[in-house]
């Protein structure tokens, strides 16, 4: 097999954990009446993976730094395949709570370490390539694996989602065992020089942007498919398209903040995204009655929503070019942090207000995030000058 393929597979494992992250969310209306739960416990099914997955993945990286990269990886994409097995198979909710606390511990190492394999075997120049195909993986979750899962659910039965990123996940496993080469691993960053660039005050504000905008796009995603079904009145067929083209949209949406970023620059595409993110939450709720406006009004908050993916990324990476991969680890484990947040703030709302609250307090985090910008942001440019300004001084 070429490292061509191999890079595929690897791609095909970022997209299996990436289904199991968000299918939740496309689901979630079945799994309340399934178990008998409330949509607020179902919620936070959500809020769980992301947890484990932001606090549980820098530790364990960090524990088995020197460990053969294949290894690490088989070992915790088997993890991965046992807690999508038990999410089949045991019933209940609190169990099901366990099994989702396996997957996101496999979940967030798989990750990590198949972007590491990814670029260890491309070819001389082609890493940030090979990178950006396991990275589009995650994003195909969107586009595939949440209007997938929710026909399956919508057919049979939504546990069978999760049998079949099992099967593909052992199928991953052998090919991963017989086709990917052994390789060290690397020496270990310091939790204290990771923690040490949250010390700079533009990066803590950077990161709080992350938290923010995710934060208040996650507060309405988590709770998407109810909301279009008892608020918007979607039907089932209507629904699973409109899951299809949220996801398709995504992914035009973070092509073009990366486009943006180059043209406009960092803060202004943030702040045109964000902008359009908060208005498109706003109308998901003025038109909620009318299921084709909702339509293409989804598509706009999905396209504005991960229009600031890329960007964010790009502008912390700029801040401390010294040290991206600590960078991107951190805001990777923010943006998780978001992601529990938000739904579990969402589930509050639902509880405390209404559901089709969630459109509103989900737009007020991002306006919180435009604010920050607007008070905090500075070019990485003009700081570096700044700082050879005053040491001349």
């Amino acid at each position: 097999m070429s490292n061509t393929w191999k890079i595929y597979v690897l791609a095909l494992v970022s997209f299996l954990v990436g289904t199991s992250e968000y299918v939740i969310a496309g689901i979630l209306d079945r799994i309340s009446e399934t178990m008998n739960i409330s949509l607020i416990a179902a919620g936070q099914l959500i809020t769980i993976f992301s947890l484990v997955y932001a606090l549980g993945t820098p530790i364990i990286i960090a524990l088995t730094s020197r460990m053969d990269r294949r290894k690490l990886l088989l070992y915790f994409l088997g993890l991965f395949v046992v807690g999508n097995v038990l999410a089949y198979l045991l019933p209940g909710y609190g169990l099901f709570i366990a099994a989702r606390v396996l997957m996101a511990l496999g979940a967030g190492v798989v990750v990590v370490t198949a972007l590491t394999v990814a670029a260890k075997i491309a070819a001389e120049g082609k890493q940030a390539s090979a990178i950006a195909t396991v990275i589009t993986g995650f994003t195909a979750s969107l586009i595939v694996g949440v209007p997938l899962g929710r026909m399956v659910a919508a057919a049979w039965d939504w546990k069978l989602v999760f049998a079949g990123i099992a099967v593909l996940g052992v199928i991953a496993m052998v090919v991963i065992a017989s086709t990917i080469p052994s390789s060290e691993g690397e020496a270990p960053v310091p939790l204290k020089k990771q923690l040490a660039l949250l010390k700079q005050p533009r990066i803590g504000f950077a990161l709080l942007v992350t938290f923010f905008w995710l934060g208040g796009y996650s507060i309405a995603y988590t709770y998407i498919s109810p909301y279009l079904v008892s608020i918007a009145g979607m039907s089932e067929t209507l629904l699973s398209s409109a899951l299809l083209a949220f996801g398709i949209a995504s992914l035009i949406g973070s092509k073009s903040g990366g486009y943006s970023a180059d043209r406009l620059g960092v803060k202004r595409t943030l702040l045109l995204g964000m902008a359009l993110h908060v208005i498109s939450l706003m109308m998901l709720n003025v038109t909620a009655h009318s299921g084709a406006t909702v339509f293409i009004v989804l598509v706009l908050w999905s396209f504005a929503a991960w229009s600031s993916g890329p960007t964010q990324q790009y502008n912390l990476v700029t801040m401390a070019p010294e040290s991206s991969g600590i960078m991107l680890s951190l805001n990777s484990s923010v943006m998780q942090l978001a992601m529990a947040a938000g739904a579990g703030i969402g589930g509050i709302a639902v509880s405390a207000v209404s559901l089709s609250s969630i459109t509103w307090i989900g737009a007020a985090g991002v306006v919180i995030a435009m604010i920050i910008i607007i008070l905090a942001y500075r070019p990485a440019g003009a700081t570096v000058a700044q700082t050879e300004s005053s040491n001349v001084a």
